[in-house]
Order: C-alpha cells, then sequence, then structure tokens
C-alpha cells in the first residue's frame, strides 16, 4: 500500500504505517542489519518511493559565487579546505530553508519521504547534510530540534498544498512557459515561499529575504531576483485578498478540476469522493488531508508499562497529549521528535501506531492460547499488538515478502520482549498458502491497499496514486483472501482489513469473496470495537472526518466446521 511505484509484487508495504525520513530506501535497506538499536527505529517507518523527476539530485546546480576552492567570504567556513572530507559551510543562507528544499528535490524523486524526520535514527542528521552539499555544493550547519520541526512543517505542507500553489506560481509568472521551464530548485524555492506566507503566516520580509537569498547562494542573482519578484507579488494580491482563483462552475468534471486545485488533490479523487461521499464530506475530507495528522503511542504494557508511565514521561519532556478512545493509546500532535530522541520507542516503552489500526486488533481479538497467522506482517505493529494481547501464550506467524522489513519486525519484537511468541515467515502468501498443510486459529490479512484513508500522514501520497492503481490493487485483494482463506482452520476466524476508505477495496472486496467461498460467513464486529466504528452491515470502519482518526476497515469471517 505504498506509492504506486511500489511493485504489486512485492505487496506488504502498508501505506498506513508512520515513516522515517532519513535515507533514501537503497541506503535503508543497506542497513536493516545494523543491529537492534537501529531497527527499532526502522520498524516504525515505510521505504521509498521512486518516481521520475526533472532533477538529478546527485549532481549540484551550476550556480555563481560558491566553488570548493578555499578563498571565500567570511560569510562561509574554509576549515579544512583542501580536503575530500571538509564540507564548505554557508552560515549565510536558512539552513533550515536549504535542507527543506534539496528534500523536497528528492522527494520529487522519489529518493525522500516528506512526514517526519529523525535527526539520529540511521544517522541521518549526516545525510541530510550529505544531500544538501552534493545537491547545493556548500554545507549548512547542524539542524537542531527546532529546525528539525521546521524541515518537517514545511516539506510535508509544501508537498500536501502543491498543486495549489503550483497554480498560483503559474499564474503569477508572465508566461506560462516561464513555469514549465523553471529549474526544479528554483521551484522548491517559490513553493517554500508560497507556502510560508499562505500556510504558515511567516513574516513576510523574513519569507522574501532568505528564500531570496538561497535562491541568489544556490542558483545565481538573477534567480534570487526572479524569486524576489514573485513572492512580492503574492504579498501583494494576498494583502489585497485578490489572489487567483478558479471558479467553481460548469459541469461536474470542470467543478472537480476546480476544487482539485483548491484543495489541493488529484482530479480523479475528488471526483470518486464527491460521487460517493458527496460534495460536503469530500470536502471535509480534504480538509482533513491537509491538516497536521495526530500521531498515537501506543505503551507496551508486555514491559510493564502503563499508559500513566507513559503521560508521566511525556509530561516531563513537555509534549502535550490526549487520552484516547483506547485504554493503550495516547495522542500527539507535536513533540515526536522529542519522543524519539528521548529513547521512548528503543527502550521499548511504546510504538508508534494509529488507533484506527489498534481497532483491527480489537476486531481480531486475540486471546491467550491461540494460533494467528498475520499474512502480511511488516513493519509489524500489528503484530506486536496482538501479541501483547496473548499474555505470553498462543503463537503468531508474522509472514511478509520483504526478508529486509521481517527482520526489522523481529528486532522490534525482541525490543518489546515479544520474540518468543512471534516467528517469521519469508515468503509470498499466495505461494506459502498452496504449500502449507498448517491452520491457524485466526488469519489476518492486512492487505495492501490504496491508502486513501491515511492521506493526512502521507503527504506525499496523493500524487503517487492513479485511478489505475485501484484494478490491479483489487485483483491482488482477491487473491491474497483466496489464499487466505486456505490457512483457516474449521470453525476458525479470517479478518480482512484494509487502511483505505474506497467500498471498492472493502466491503465489496468482502462480498464478492463469499460469493466465492460459501464455507465463510461474515460475523459482524458487534462486541469488538464500540458501535460508532460499526457499519450497517457490521464491519468495522473508521473515518477521518467522523471519528479524527485515520480511515481504517475490517471484517470478520468464519469458517464453517464442515
Amino acid at each position: 500500500m505504498e506509492g504506486n511505484a511500489l511493485a504489486l509484487s512485492h505487496f506488504r508495504t502498508r501505506a498506513g504505517s508512520p515513516l522515517l525520513l532519513s535515507a533514501d530506501a537503497s541506503s535503508t535497506e543497506r542497513k536493516n542489519s545494523a543491529g537492534a538499536n537501529g531497527g527499532l527505529f526502522r520498524c516504525l517507518f515505510l521505504e521509498g518511493r521512486s518516481r521520475p523527476s526533472r532533477y538529478d539530485a546527485g549532481a549540484p546546480p551550476s550556480r555563481a559565487g560558491i566553488s570548493g576552492v578555499p578563498k571565500l567570504d567570511p560569510k562561509f567556513s574554509n576549515k579544512g579546505a583542501g580536503t575530500n572530507k571538509a564540507p564548505i559551510i554557508n552560515f549565510e543562507v536558512s539552513h533550515h530553508r536549504a535542507v527543506a528544499a534539496v528534500r523536497l528535490l528528492r522527494a520529487d524523486k522519489g529518493k525522500a519521504f516528506v512526514d517526519l524526520l529523525n535527526e539520529k535514527a540511521n544517522d541521518s542528521a549526516e545525510n541530510e547534510m550529505g544531500y544538501v552539499e552534493r545537491t547545493l555544493g556548500f554545507s549548512t550547519r547542524h539542524l537542531d530540534d527546532r529546525d528539525i520541526r521546521l524541515v518537517t512543517v514545511i516539506v510535508a505542507g509544501t508537498v500536501r498544498w502543491k498543486r495549489y500553489i503550483d497554480f498560483l506560481i503559474m499564474s503569477l509568472c508572465s508566461d506560462e512557459k516561464v513555469f514549465s521551464k523553471m529549474e526544479p530548485l528554483l521551484l522548491q524555492i517559490l513553493r517554500i515561499g508560497f507556502f510560508e506566507i499562505l500556510k504558515l503566516n511567516v513574516p513576510a520580509y523574513a519569507v522574501v529575504d532568505e528564500n531570496v537569498r538561497l535562491a541568489k547562494v544556490a542558483l545565481r542573482p538573477g534567480a534570487g531576483n526572479m524569486v524576489n519578484a514573485i513572492l512580492r507579488k503574492l504579498l501583494s494580491l494576498k494583502e489585497t485578498d485578490s489572489l487567483p482563483l478558479p471558479k467553481i462552475e460548469g459541469d461536474d468534471r470542470a467543478q472537480a478540476r476546480a476544487l482539485s486545485i483548491i484543495y489541493s488533490h488529484p482530479v480523479w479523487m475528488v471526483r470518486r469522493w464527491i460521487r460517493f461521499l458527496g460534495k460536503e464530506e469530500a470536502l471535509k475530507l480534504m480538509d482533513w488531508n491537509n491538516s497536521d495528522p495526530y500521531f498515537s503511542l501506543r505503551v507496551n504494557t508486555t514491559n510493564g508499562y502503563t499508559r500513566d508511565d507513559l503521560i508521566n514521561r511525556l509530561e516531563d519532556l513537555q509534549v502535550h497529549y490526549e487520552k484516547s478512545i483506547m485504554d493503550e493509546f495516547v495522542r500527539i500532535r507535536e513533540g515526536m521528535q522529542a519522543v524519539l530522541q528521548a529513547g521512548l520507542l528503543k527502550e521499548g516503552m511504546c510504538a508508534v501506531q494509529d488507533e484506527s489500526a489498534g481497532l483491527v486488533v480489537s476486531v481480531v481479538d486475540p486471546q491467550p492460547g491461540e494460533t494467528i497467522m498475520d499474512c502480511c506482517a511488516a513493519p509489524g505493529g500489528k503484530t506486536l499488538f496482538m501479541a501483547s494481547r496473548l499474555a505470553g501464550q498462543g503463537k503468531i506467524w508474522a509472514l511478509d515478502i520483504n526478508k529486509g522489513r521481517l527482520r526489522i519486525l523481529m528486532e522490534a519484537a525482541k525490543c518489546h520482549s515479544l520474540d518468543d511468541i512471534i516467528t517469521d515467515v519469508h515468503g509470498d502468501l499466495r505461494l506459502y498458502a498452496k504449500e502449507s498443510t498448517a491452520k491457524y486459529d485466526k488469519v489476518l490479512l492486512d492487505a495492501p491497499c490504496s491508502g486513501l484513508g491515511v492521506l493526512s500522514k502521507r503527504a506525499d501520497l496523493r500524487w503517487n496514486r492513479q485511478f489505475e492503481d485501484l484494478e490491479e490493487l483489487i485483483c491482488l485483494q482477491d487473491e491474497l483472501l483466496d489464499s487466505a482463506s486456505l490457512l483457516v482452520k474449521p470453525g476458525g476466524v479470517l479478518i480482512y482489513s484494509t487502511c483505505s476508505i474506497d467500498h471498492e477495496e472493502n466491503e465489496n472486496r468482502i462480498t464478492a469473496f463469499v460469493q466465492r467461498h460459501p464455507e465463510f460467513i461474515l460475523q459482524g464486529v458487534h462486541g469488538y470495537v464500540p458501535a460508532e466504528f460499526i457499519t450497517d452491515k457490521g464491519f468495522y470502519s473508521s473515518s477521518p472526518t467522523k471519528h479524527s482518526l485515520d480511515g481504517a476497515f475490517a471484517a470478520r469471517l468464519v469458517r464453517s466446521l464442515h
């Protein structure tokens, strides 16, 4: 359920999982065996996506005024000049904006994540500086915690609002060709400036001065002049409340195109949501997707911690929180960096997991002594939560097609003192189910899906998804459901779940499955989750707009005894 560039044959990547935003996919894979401490962070995050970009992040753009020779202006440090290892440090440019611009370039190319920046895991601070130096030809000073938060906010927000921002930039350019032929780095600097002015309300003088300086230093004086002119024009239009916007008029298609710009979503999503949810609900959903996401922490009771213990640590860290509807969970909107750097995840006190995923585990209802197969287990959030519910009695088999991610899952299991309950199985579910004779009390298929329920946390996913992906995913979901059903013992339970809000991936898949497999009977989720999450047909469904949680779905299917 990752980006649309993920080969569907590698079906186990969940769009709803939290993300590590430090290294590209290849470097993450290289470090999978770096040891338990690194894996404890990596287990919470996903791999990168790959999609085309107009920019080669490996080659610095041509510009005037900066070179590798030691003859520098006082604003640069030439410590160690003449060696290959000593970076040229520019103390004049806005360091967090420089890092954000490079990260946006790399995200466009599919080699960086956008939703969370973790300074300590996988040496990401050093990686960030390395990318900046290779791209711009100079480095900036070390990022502190405030800088990391700013980079995270700017990058995620700029990506969310990309369509809206690009519409404005194009409108303010003297010629449409100016926008279409704009250098990628210059475009990213402008996008940052527009986002700061329109959504962050950063003081105008700071936005203009800092982004102009970055463009001049990283590119050339003429680029800075263009940034200055366009940003000042934007400020003038904002002050007079005369920003250009498309009119919502014409037929359904034309209105959807206008709304896709105003709310910065793909047209196909807008049309689909208006059709199935209604216009009012579709607009609420897009507002939710564009808002800063909550993150939820699940306390690890297996290690003896309680939610009160977690709350006390959050209070010590001055991280604002609110209690969740689920006893094991606490919600935070800010302060994730403090949680990570304080070591709460590494020491096994808690894990990052949305309540919507926790409610799927409630639908599974693991009981001590049961045998459970988690068919598409990595990165393992539900696996660990199910294992903790077994109270030391029973067994979970965690199957996944990605061997590296299974290794990360097992490192996390060890950290949570659950490695004696969880056994990893590397393989393709479709092949494994044909070859295995084992049967289980419960089988969870948390299927790869579009991830349309988690777009607030996955800022870039909306741009990586195409309508055509749904058809491929639906076929894959049917194949996996058929395979998972072979592993359920008579009288056992099959649980199907997604982090999608699309009926084609959810209710329709269950309806089609029951028609193919009359030996399975739909069982309502009444008594397993609160009534507000139960649909008329007895499915579990969480809605971002109704419940302020990620969107998710689950169904219980009982296999007959004969």
